[in-house]
């Protein structure tokens, strides 16, 4: 920038004219966001938030309290008060002293306000201490409120945290220093191209705001991420078995089916080389078969939970069974994979039949009695919505699960990737985890359903019994030897919960280990990183507490661990086989045709 340019002899000075050109181009922009948003697709109101009843009963609830404990309220309001008040004197008298400072800050540590200036600039501290204010007295009245079930005062909790989390001053241009400092920096530049990806991002969503965290173009599925090398040998209308090339001479003979979930892809397990799950499990001398679902569509309406049996796990195993010329297979199932895969068991045990030699359950639920953070919307209000939405569409999109567990961190996953994007101007990074997150899929509508009511809400497997392919199982159905994996820290699927259900299966050969991290991190832990380590407790007759105050911890990643378990259920060793036989020729490469096709709608 020139002095000329900028009309001021201060090399530092604003570029003015360029100032003032890029507001002009926000202008344009704005007429792309407005015609954006005129195409945003109609939900139900149950969909947008909790039912009002719920705040409405809170509010009440509160009512009482104050009426029946008038002094606990009055306490906690003159305390507010006096912090507020307090606050306010203390940064009148800094600044009329001439002191272009802060007051003394004792608000707690917050990764948000990591800018200097939220300490040291009288403005931005001020904004930020009577945030934190603010947001400690809301968590107080909420804490305080008595009438209200465990069920709902987790509700209330959460969505009110959401709504202080959404005021919070980082999310809004006025008071971020970060994104006025980067305006100024950049002669307005970074404002329009945030607003560039604001409506990007919005004509992309259907006019919705939904925050895109990845650079999409930086991976091709099958070129830089998902190359194990390996051959789809089998297909039909929900899946594409892949089979893996094998690295090694020999095998063991028992060959093994993973089942990923179909709420995401495959891929989460072969991101890159170097911590594929399944380039490691191919390394350590397995036969693998990797089961690729469908991206359904509204034509898949009417399939179930008890087509995805059918036509899914059942048909992969007989499959499976054929090309290895095998009487059983290992299994491993992957979150509602898993849940569905232990359905599959009990169901086999039902009808006699024994294909299965063991089981592998990665953070898998199996009795919903606690259903964890994801419980806040799984109640009728927000399933009612659902299952008036998929009436009309045919299908769950991929929309609403990726928001709905986007809140469970919005902070992370919303609000701090929304600052970077649309206030700072910044590029979504090339990130290959956060591309997998962006990349999801549809759920049939008679299948989310089923899942959802019978399953989430009754806990019908847990509870009485769940009525699957003309038979009605339970968890102590469950006969097959058992290895489970939960993770630490997963707040879709809590180890806890995972472990109470193991409690209840039938086996008597179970093993439950506990990786630390969460729901992907605690299960994408390859050896190599030396990153996370494992719990482990064989006495399994005790309640989770117990279990985790007598777990004895091990470094590293539970996949060596998991390896020498599944060998010792895996028979001899046979000469390593090649992909698909006579009757199985390969029809396509890893990592096949469903993982990368787009549904029409």
């Amino acid at each position: 920038m020139t002095t000329k340019e900028s009309g001021t002899d201060d090399p530092d000075a604003p570029n003015l004219e360029k100032l003032t050109e890029n507001l002009e181009h926000v202008e344009a922009l704005s007429k792309r966001l407005v015609d954006a948003l005129s195409h945003k697709r109609q939900l139900p109101a149950s969909l947008q938030g909790p039912n009002q009843e719920l705040f409405a009963k809170a509010a009440t609830a509160y009512v009482q309290e104050m009426m029946q404990n008038p002094a606990k309220i009055v306490e906690h309001q003159i305390d507010y008060w006096k912090q507020t008040v307090t606050h306010y004197v203390e940064a009148q008298q800094t600044l009329a002293k001439g002191k272009l400072e802060a007051p003394e800050d004792h608000t707690p540590r917050d990764r948000r306000f990591k800018n200097p200036l939220w300490e040291t600039h009288p403005y931005f501290n001020f904004l930020k201490q009577q945030y934190m204010m603010n947001a400690a007295a809301v968590d107080q009245a909420i804490a305080d409120i008595d009438g209200l079930d465990a069920t709902e005062r987790k509700r209330v909790e959460y969505f009110t945290r959401q709504i202080v989390d959404l005021f919070a001053p980082t999310n809004f241009l006025a008071t971020n220093p970060d994104a006025l400092e980067r305006a100024v920096e950049t002669d307005g530049q970074s404002l329009v191209d945030g607003l560039e990806n604001l409506v990007s991002d919005i004509e992309a969503n259907h006019g919705e705001v939904q925050v895109n965290l990845a650079d999409k173009s930086a991976f091709t599925v099958g070129k830089n991420i998902a190359t194990t090398p390996g051959e789809v040998i089998f297909r039909n209308r929900l899946f594409e078995l892949i089979q893996y090339t094998p690295t090694t001479d020999d095998v063991h003979q028992t060959p093994l089916i993973l089942f990923p979930p179909w709420i995401n892809k495959f891929y989460i397990l072969d991101l890159k080389e170097q911590n594929s799950l399944i380039k490691w499990v191919v390394d350590q001398g397995f036969t693998l078969f990797v089961v690729s679902w469908v991206n359904p569509d509204a034509s898949y309406r009417d399939t179930a939970l008890d087509d995805y049996i059918e036509e899914g796990y059942l048909t992969a195993i007989r499959e499976v069974q054929e090309i290895c010329g095998v009487k059983k297979v290992n299994v491993v199932g992957y979150c509602i994979a898993g849940t569905t895969l232990s359905l599959t068991m009990a169901l086999l045990k039902k009808r006699g039949e024994d294909p299965i030699k063991s089981a592998t359950l990665f953070t898998t639920l199996t009795d919903f009695s606690d259903q964890g953070e994801v419980g806040v919307f799984l109640d009728d209000d927000f399933v009612d919505g659902i299952e008036e939405q998929v009436g009309k569409d045919g299908y769950l999109s991929s929309f609403f699960m990726s928001r709905t567990f986007s809140y469970l961190r919005s902070n992370d996953l919303i609000y701090q990737p929304a600052i970077k994007s649309y206030m700072m101007g910044e590029a979504p990074p090339a990130f290959d985890l956060l591309y997998w997150n962006g990349d999801g899929t549809n759920l049939p509508a008679k299948m989310a359903v089923q899942y959802l009511r019978g399953l989430c809400q009754d806990d019908r497997f847990a509870q009485g019994g769940f009525e699957i392919c003309g038979e009605t199982v339970t968890l102590g159905d469950v006969k097959t030897p058992i290895c489970a994996i939960a993770c630490e820290t997963d707040h879709i699927a809590p180890w806890n919960n995972s472990y109470r259900g193991v409690q209840q299966m039938g086996s008597t050969d179970k093993t439950f280990i506990m990786s630390q991290s969460g729901h992907i991190a605690g299960i994408v832990n390859p050896p190599s990183k030396n990153k996370y380590g494992h719990y482990l407790n064989d006495d399994l007759s005790l309640d989770a507490p117990a279990w985790r105050e007598g777990a004895t911890f091990h470094e590293g990643s539970w996949w060596p661990r998991w390896g020498k378990w599944l060998s010792g259920r895996s028979g001899k060793k046979v000469k390593a086989r090649q992909p698909g036989d006579s009757t199985h020729p390969a029809l396509s490469p890893a990592p096949g045709t469903y993982v990368t096709a787009t549904p029409s709608d």
